[in-house]
């Protein structure tokens, strides 16, 4: 499926994607090379160009940009560890299954981990501008995104779902916070 078709089918009618979703056989070349590589390069792209370039406000309200080397390697880290992201938040999704009254299925899983952040891909487009990047917060589309899609994908009950998206949700927030912080320690952090 078409990257496009898919992430505007994902946030206008998640049911319906939803569905489609747990009818494919989980083409997980597809999804790595035609989907996540795509997405995750706009919040890396949006980072480089947004604090080498465009720069950073710091405390003080004076505006600082990052060595372009160190943002060089510091959007091509993030965009490498997406790809991890991705595949433990895929891993947890399918190991958790069973216990919330679900059917494991790593396909399923990885599909699920995928789809559920293509949110947070697109609001990574708010790393351009120093004032928006608060926006970044349109990123928790994806909870709801992964809410919708545990039952119809992973076959949770209803009932079940909530606490299964929580704990997901919050190892993913985990995963990400992680990712900043270690870009934060190893490449020059503007106004540092």
């Amino acid at each position: 499926m078409d990257t496009v078709v898919r992430t505007a089918t994902l946030l206008v009618d998640p049911p319906a994607a939803w569905t489609r979703v747990e009818k494919e056989p989980g083409d997980v070349i597809f999804l790595l090379s035609g989907y996540v590589a795509v997405l995750a390069l706009i919040p890396a792209l949006s980072r480089l160009v947004g604090a080498s370039l465009i720069g950073v406000i710091v405390p003080g309200g004076e505006v600082v940009h990052e060595p372009i080397f160190d943002g060089l390697f510091s959007a091509i880290f993030g965009y490498v560890a997406t790809f991890a992201q991705v595949l433990l938040v895929a891993l947890l999704i399918d190991v958790l299954a069973p216990r919330f009254g679900g059917e494991r299925s790593f396909a399923g899983a990885l599909n699920l981990a995928a789809y559920s952040f293509t949110p947070v891909w697109l609001a990574g487009i708010f790393l351009l501008l120093p004032g928006l990047r608060f926006l970044g917060f349109a990123a928790l589309y994806g909870v709801y995104l992964l809410a919708m899609g545990l039952p119809i994908v992973m076959k949770s009950p209803a009932e079940r779902t909530r606490r299964y998206a929580v704990i997901v949700a919050i190892f993913a927030a985990a995963l990400i916070s992680v990712t900043a912080v270690a870009q934060n320690v190893l490449f020059a952090k503007p106004g540092a």
